[in-house]
């Protein structure tokens, strides 16, 4: 196992973590420690392990064990094609890093491009999960419905522009009364992915037919200002989902987690935590208010 002093790249993450050699890549990763659940987190494609902060403390201090990674070619984690095939999946990179931690089974959560991933994931090593969560994810489906509506939701010369691009992923409300949480993440999106470096397919294309198979209990959390997944679009492939429930968070957009970390975290918490004797199971539709 490698290590790196986190001072040598001030934008790219938390002031703790390391690397860690796996097959195609050195990948930088967290971990809390301790003898909790594990949970692994998997970011969106505009963030990093840094996207987390609002995340990392609370889950620890409710007893998790928070594992989070930046996702090759984001971040600090490196490449490596002397030790393995470019460009690699991030499922197989997950796979790998909870092999090389001695976890075996554990919990999941991906947001946005993350969401797509941990889908990925589940249908492929349901034997390991516990719980997921997929948070603000259009899931990248391959159904021609699903493609319909990712077009009916695009702006015409604007969705794709680097420079629209932060005012889509984060929500109006949180950019009017944050300024400064709007910079920091800009900051962060800006230097998130690694110049030139190529994106990592999918396992296996998303389908309805796929998630069918994940028997896995699943929270799929929506923001109920995201321009990128509205919850319609979040529905329509999630309904295919066996055994999920939904959570809305009113006025959030697409950055979800990093918007309402609050609301996001407890109800993120009220689904991972074991439910109590005599009380009902998590609600299947919940509205909310910011917190």
């Amino acid at each position: 196992m490698l290590h790196e002093n986190p001072s040598q790249s001030a934008h790219r993450g938390p002031d703790t973590g390391r690397h860690i050699d796996l097959p195609g890549v050195r990948l930088w990763y967290l971990d809390t420690g301790g003898s909790g659940t594990p949970l692994v987190l998997l970011h969106a494609n505009t963030g990093t392990v840094a996207a987390w902060e609002p995340q990392l403390r609370a889950f620890s201090d409710a007893g998790l064990r928070v594992i989070a990674f930046d996702r090759r070619g984001w971040g600090r984690s490196l490449a490596d094609p002397a030790t393995g095939t470019q460009p690699g999946t991030i499922a197989d990179d997950l796979d790998a890093l909870v092999d090389a931690l001695h976890i075996d089974r554990f919990m999941l959560l991906g947001i946005a491009g993350g969401g797509f991933a941990a889908l990925d994931y589940a249908a492929w090593r349901p034997q390991r999960l516990i719980k997921l969560v997929v948070a603000g994810s259009n899931g990248q489906f391959s159904e021609q419905q699903m493609q319909d509506l990712y077009a009916a939701i695009a702006v015409p010369g604007l969705t794709g522009r680097a420079e629209v691009r932060p005012f889509l992923e984060v929500g109006v409300a949180y950019r009017a009364e944050n300024p400064e949480g709007f910079r920091r993440f800009i900051d962060m999106e800006h230097h998130a992915r690694q110049a030139d470096a190529p994106p990592q397919p999918l396992r296996t294309p998303n389908t309805f037919a796929k998630i069918a198979r994940i028997g896995t209990p699943t929270l799929v959390l929506m923001g109920g200002a995201d321009l990128l997944a509205p919850p319609a679009l979040m529905r329509t492939w999630a309904r295919h989902l066996p055994q999920a429930c939904f959570a809305e968070i009113g006025d959030a957009g697409h950055s979800i987690n990093w918007e309402r970390p609050e609301t996001f975290n407890a109800r993120v918490l009220a689904f991972l935590q074991p439910t109590p004797p005599h009380t009902d199971n998590p609600p299947t539709t919940t509205g909310d208010t910011r917190p």
